[in-house]
């Protein structure tokens, strides 16, 4: 027997409308992975040029700091007011729209002369780089059910390979041409991704637009939230494994930086290539989902995750054993994500920006949460204390996990007794 919430992600076409679509084909898939990995990885590129740009612009140390603040304020913004807009508007559209917004964003960061303009630049930035999830919602719906799992996890592989690379490239560029190349070089591959995509994608998705008005939009977020008790647990798990993701990768260069490694920071940048391993995890972990192995999956990879401390607490000691705790903290993580966002989309295909928006603002507190937690341990506790957080953070997410698996009041089950009622009935008929 499946668990509840794998079951919306087989049987949901009955309810949709969605069972007939045709699966996009893998270039399409490319595309959006492709675009996702470009547009979110403007709000982790300034990580490693924060010296650069205070130096240049004659900013305080008050003020670099705030880079990255006001960079994430603005993602955290646009979750809330711009992905709902993927319901309402043609979303062909509305993703071009916000390409060539962001085109503007990242060319007034380039030829910032003031540290005004540049924090002004870099907001927008943020805000409007959730295209990337416009991107995931609108990949999911040109899906049908039974192949949605395995279209959201190649495009969510291109999420991840975007942020773990993002700091690695534009540390690499930098070097070689300057912090400004680096806004430069990304606001020419958002303007050619945003007229191949206006060329490719479709006029309109699968799911017919909602006609709420922009307030009603959002105050309905609140209305999904309130009464789906499966997107409420999937926020929760979301929020758990991406506060341990960030405590180690917004703490990791601490130790690495010190004796015995004394690493640079592009060495310490490349470690994200070790870490994009878990983009295979995306997409296997889809395939999973669209099998009905969605409560294993999660169970399974949440095991992972807490497991993956236990190596990483031995990173002063063993190179060997920090690979192995990133490759499979990053697996564990990324098909949690994957699972989380394949089941809410198919609760309510026609609300699936405002579910995958707001099921992201917890992504993002649970980001800040662990990267604050992580930075604040490590200097009271060291390295040891930063593991201890990140694994209470993976064990709290197994532990919900283990007490929530087999709740027969999840929405999913009710929505999968709708389905199957419907689908009876149309027989009937």
């Amino acid at each position: 027997m499946p668990g509840n919430g794998e079951a919306v992600t087989r049987r949901t076409g009955a309810r949709s409308g969605e069972g007939a679509a045709s699966v996009p084909s893998r270039g399409v898939v490319v595309l959006f992975a492709v675009a996702c990995g470009a547009a979110v990885a403007n709000v982790y590129f300034s990580q490693p040029l924060l010296a650069t740009m205070g130096h240049d612009l004659g900013m305080s140390a008050a003020l670099v700091g705030s880079v990255v603040t006001l960079t994430h304020v603005g993602y955290g913004l646009g979750l809330f007011f711009l992905v709902p807009l993927g319901d309402v508007a043609d979303r062909r559209r509305l993703i071009v729209a916000q390409l060539l917004l962001l085109v503007v964003a990242l060319a007034v960061v380039a030829a910032a002369h003031t540290a005004a303009i540049l924090l002004a630049g870099l907001a927008a930035t943020g805000l409007l780089a959730v295209v990337t999830q416009t991107l995931v919602a609108f990949a999911a719906s040109l899906a049908p059910p039974a192949g949605r799992g395995r279209v959201v996890g190649l495009v969510t592989s291109g999420v991840v390979i975007g942020i773990l690379l993002a700091r690695t490239a534009s540390g690499l560029m930098a070097d070689l041409a300057g912090w400004r190349s680096v806004y430069l070089a990304s606001a020419s591959l958002t303007a050619l991704l945003a007229l191949v995509l206006y060329r490719v994608l479709q006029r309109r998705s699968g799911t017919p637009p909602t006609t709420l008005r922009y307030g009603q939009l959002l105050r309905s977020t609140f209305t999904l939230f309130a009464r789906e008790r499966l997107l409420q647990l999937r926020a929760l798990f979301g929020l758990l494994v991406f506060a341990a993701f960030s405590t180690l990768w917004s703490s990791v260069a601490l130790p690495l930086s010190e004796a015995p490694y004394v690493w640079s920071h592009s060495a310490i940048g490349a470690l994200g290539l070790i870490g994009a391993v878990g983009a295979l995890a995306a997409t296997a972990a889809g395939r999973l989902n669209d099998r009905g192995l969605s409560r294993q999956t999660t169970g399974i990879a949440l095991a992972l995750l807490a497991a993956s401390w236990l190596p990483l607490a031995f990173t002063r000691s063993s190179l060997w054993a920090l690979v192995v705790g990133v490759i499979l903290l990053d697996l564990a993580v990324q098909a949690v994500h994957v699972t989380n966002q394949t089941l809410i989309y198919a609760l309510h295909p026609d609300a699936g920006s405002r579910l995958i928006g707001g099921y992201m603002v917890f992504y993002s507190i649970g980001s800040a949460t662990g990267a604050i937690a992580a930075t604040s341990l490590y200097a009271v506790g060291g390295w040891g204390a930063v593991c201890t957080l990140g694994a209470a953070f993976s064990c709290l997410g197994l532990v919900l996990w283990v007490f929530t698996r087999h709740s027969t009041s999840d929405p999913a089950a009710m929505a999968t007794s709708r389905g199957e009622a419907r689908a009876c009935s149309a027989h009937r008929e």
